[in-house]
């Protein structure tokens, strides 16, 4: 039995519609993943996958950008 771990393991902030994210990337096997998290609440908003990091990320970061969009604000 062979146990998988993450490798390539990257993190940046970003600003998407408005939000402050954080987006996780990392390589398990030979498939790419990436988290993409609210850096204020903690919750995950979106994950994707793909077979390279540039793929996964683009597809978290389009759903991501697709539910913030449609997210009401409230002012303070």
């Amino acid at each position: 039995m062979s146990t998988l771990k993450a490798e390539d393991f990257q993190t940046r902030d970003l600003t998407l519609e408005g939000w402050q994210v954080r987006v996780t990337s990392y390589r398990i096997g030979d498939r790419f993943s990436c988290n993409v998290d609210g850096v204020d609440s903690g919750a995950r908003i979106a994950r994707g996958t793909g077979a390279t990091r540039e793929e996964a990320e683009r597809s978290a970061l389009e759903k991501t950008e697709r539910r913030l969009a449609a997210t009401r604000r409230f002012p303070v």
